[in-house]
């Protein structure tokens, strides 16, 4: 039996109204629909600069409404009503349409949390979206806030830029981890990439401040909304080329330690501790970790770090596989940037075919495994890179790789 409260049809059809209002561009329908203290909140991240709160409905309108309208053609397509205790409701849909100028498509998931006054006007609008996708349709044109992305001699340099936070990721950074992956995996000159942070610390892990800020509002949706295209983000740099290379250093915590698991090799500075932290905020984890930590350093050590919060020290980390190198602090970003500069002058087709491969292992077997080295060995055996490392050998010189 369901006891969930039913939505009331009057709510849902002003909300309907609403987004029939806004493909529209209805501003006198709008007028009508929202209350006089209206307040709105649109995902941080959104380009544009529309995320954030926006108090009344003339903000709503030209801050945020008119602003997207500017740039996409979109309608707001509701899914799901749901009845909440407090008497609003809960929308789930999807947005769909595209960018005016580069008319590429706009699919992405909604959350509305909407609120209504005594009168039935519509009182408050907190909005949960992928903001990458929107960013994405636009072209990708957004300037970068929170991330230092740079390109030079075929190595990319992804530095988390939020010092003053210690790197602490909030939907921006979450968002923006999504939008320099997508640049590195469609750049066929990048043939290494480094990851690094500037501050005191490579990332702290989520932002707390970004969390609600009354202790009984659930926000499993808004971490959803965040965890989803920094998820994403290591997805796609787990299928890229190039190899990457992290430095690590200062105190690496919670979904933060994804930048680690990113990487093929790490190098951390002495004193760097990796700690889950997700046990001390009643929370299960993201960033990928129930999945590489028990692979890295075995399911035991891995279960203590994530049920007992244990830190794990950069010498254990070293002893148990989940870095490669421990160095003073100062010279850890020249270690990492030597190391990531000299995978980027190798066979980078070659390094392509050892991620997959190692990648690949944990799934297969092993005869499936042997005919996949077989056919990867065909396809860098054919490459310009081996007929170079052939001819340098017998020459006895360093090859020159070009990447081909």
């Amino acid at each position: 039996m369901n006891d969930a409260p039913v939505p009331d049809d009057t709510k849902v059809t002003a909300i309907r109204k609403l987004y029939q209002a806004l493909a529209e561009g209805n501003r006198e329908a709008l007028d009508k629909l929202l209350h006089p203290d209206f307040v709105g909140h649109a995902t941080e991240g959104l380009p544009l600069g529309v995320g954030g709160e926006h108090v009344g409905p003339e903000a709503m309108r030209t801050q945020v409404w008119w602003q997207l309208g500017r740039h996409y053609q979109v309608t707001a397509e509701a899914d799901e009503f749901r009845a909440l205790d407090d008497g609003r409701l809960l929308v789930a849909g999807r947005y769909r349409g595209e960018a005016r100028r580069s008319h590429n498509k706009l699919d992405a998931a909604f959350h509305h949390l909407i609120g209504f006054a005594a009168d039935g006007r519509i009182m408050s609008l907190d909005q949960l979206t992928d903001s990458a996708a929107w960013i994405e349709a636009l072209g990708d044109t957004a300037e970068l806030e929170t991330i230092d992305y740079t390109v030079a001699d075929g190595l990319a340099t992804v530095c988390l830029n939020r010092p003053e936070r210690r790197n602490a990721i909030d939907e921006r950074m979450a968002m923006e981890s999504l939008v320099v992956a997508r640049r590195i995996a469609d750049d066929r000159s990048v043939r290494a990439v480094l990851i690094c942070g500037n501050g005191p610390s490579l990332s702290v892990g989520g932002d707390i401040d970004s969390f609600p800020a009354q202790t009984c509002e659930p926000f499993g949706d808004r971490l959803v909304a965040m965890a989803t295209p920094f998820h994403e983000a290591f997805r796609v740099l787990s299928d890229i080329d190039a190899p990457i290379v992290t430095a690590a250093h200062g105190a690496i915590a919670g979904g933060a330690l994804g930048y680690v698991y990113a990487a093929d090799l790490v190098v951390a500075a002495e004193g760097t501790k990796f700690v889950t932290a997700f046990a001390a905020l009643g929370l299960s984890g993201d960033g990928g970790g129930t999945w590489h930590l028990p692979r890295l350093i075995g399911p035991r050590r891995a279960a203590q770090a994530y049920l007992r919060n244990t830190p794990i020290t950069a010498r254990e980390a070293l002893e148990w596989g989940l870095i490669n190198e421990v160095v003073p602090p100062e010279q850890l970003r020249s270690r990492a940037m030597a190391l990531a500069t000299e995978l980027a002058h190798g066979p980078r087709q070659a390094f392509a075919r050892m991620r997959a491969l190692l990648r690949d292992a944990w799934h297969n077997n092993l005869a499936t495994q042997l005919a996949s080295e077989i056919a990867a060995l065909k396809t860098t055996a054919d490459t310009a890179d081996a007929a170079e490392a052939l001819g340098a050998f017998r020459a006895k010189r360093a090859p020159r790789f070009t990447g081909r």
